[in-house]
Formats: structure tokens, sequence, C-alpha cells
């Protein structure tokens, strides 16, 4: 021990250095292991980490930027919409990646992160209001889609002779000649 230092100041060994670990402020504790501040950086450009976002492979570690283009992050992704890596939370849908901000109605262009969605047959990205206006059967009759009523998740409709119409637009009639 430095014999400068108190003892009550002696916070323990670097894990990094080995070295003794004197004073208030000049390290800190990440994974569960003590570090000099001056010890704590990144193992590709050595920026010191105390306080900032950092990740550990196989006994190693990175800054954020060198995790995500050193090739210790396992694998980049990038927006299945706008084409730029993803560097922060990842919203997976239909087997892509997608920035929240960017996973959004090809209609209404409202943001669909946490909410219902629905893929036309092209693998376009519908709201479901959005997808039953544009989607939803004609009224053989009146030449209006078929939507649900308010505040109901299902539309009622007929169907006859490969036709479609609203409950109220059918008319029903038989012709037996």
């Amino acid at each position: 021990m430095d014999p400068g230092c108190s003892s009550s100041l002696h916070f323990g060994s670097c894990t990094f250095c080995c070295k003794a670990v004197y004073g208030k402020g000049t390290a800190c504790r990440a994974m569960g292991r003590l570090f000099h501040n001056t010890c704590f950086t990144c193992s590709v450009c050595s920026e010191q980490l105390s306080g900032k976002p950092f990740y550990t492979v196989s006994g190693r570690i990175y800054c954020e930027d060198h995790f995500l283009t050193s090739g210790a992050h396992p694998a980049q992704e990038v927006c299945n919409s706008c084409g730029y890596l993803i560097k922060d939370m990842i919203l997976q849908a239909r087997g892509k990646s997608y920035h929240p901000s960017c996973f959004r109605c090809v209609v209404c262009r409202r943001s669909l992160e946490a909410e219902p969605f629905t893929v036309d047959t092209d693998n376009r990205v519908y709201c479901v209001d959005d997808y039953r206006r544009v989607r939803a059967p004609l009224c053989a009759e009146c030449r209006v889609p078929i939507l649900p009523t308010e505040g109901s998740t299902e539309s009622i409709r007929v169907v006859s002779l490969d036709k479609n119409y609203h409950a109220e637009c059918y008319r029903g009639e038989v012709n037996l000649i």
C-alpha cells in the first residue's frame, strides 16, 4: 500500500493493471469488478468508458461504435424500411428488422410499433383500419366498401353468386325462371 494514502481510501486493486485503487471518483465498477477510470477503456480505440454504454464479448470491452463495427457484434441489423444501420432498439416483424419509428402503415404513415397490423399479398404493411378501407370488398349494389360497423372488428356481408353485398343492400330475390 502507498504510505502516503490513508488505508480508509483504499478500495482494492484494479482488474486491468492490478495496482491499488485510491480515492473517491478515480475508479468504477463494471461487470462486478473494479477498474481505474483510466484503465476501463475500449479495447479498440482506448476511449474511457466509465459512465458510458459499453459491451463485452469474449472478455474484450468495446465502446458502442466499435462494438457495432468491429465484428464483435454478431450481426449488424439494417432497417428494412430506410436501409440504415439499427443502433438502438430493433423491431422485428415478418422476419425483418426495423427502427421502431420506420415500421409504418403504407397508407396513413402512422407508426405501427405495438399496434395491430396486417400485410397484403405484396408484403405491404397496413394498419388494420387502412387495410380494411383499401382491401375491403365493394358492395355489388351500392359500390361502397363493406367495412365493420363503428366499434366492431368484423364486417357483415352477404355473398351471393360470387358478389358481395351489405346486408341492407342485398335484395335476396329469387328468380326460378
